[in-house]
């Protein structure tokens, strides 16, 4: 079953966020983690933390190896709008939206084994 992460709220426009998440889709983490590290944009921070969750998610909660996790699907949904104005010339004011994004992360890869528990004597 794969591993879900998701970063509700950044504060970036969904279709900034968007190019950002398309040049990682469908590679794996560790692959995607140095693409990110050379991109020169803001959002490549942001992905970059919603793939380390996820892969830590995986790693921690559901027991997968972190060599072998991949990727399988990435998706940027807008967030919520915040509605601003701003003053401009003879006393007029012109609305613009502060934008924010959600990031949905889904990893899958390959699981370790279970450890056998030890008895206690």
């Amino acid at each position: 079953m794969p591993t879900i992460a998701i970063a509700k709220g950044v504060s970036l426009a969904p279709r900034k966020v968007g190019v950002v998440a398309s040049l990682v889709r469908g590679r794996t983490v560790a692959d995607a983690l140095v693409i990110l590290e050379h991109t020169p944009r803001r959002a490549a921070t942001a992905v970059s933390k919603a793939i380390k969750s996820a892969a830590a998610n995986a790693e921690h909660n559901d027991n997968y190896k972190p060599q072998t996790l991949v990727i399988t699907e990435i998706s940027v949904t807008a967030g919520p709008r915040l509605k601003r104005f701003m003053p401009v010339a003879r006393g007029m004011a012109h609305p613009y939206q502060k934008k924010s994004s959600h990031i949905r992360v889904v990893v899958d890869g390959e699981k370790r084994e279970a450890k056998p528990k030890k008895a206690e004597a």
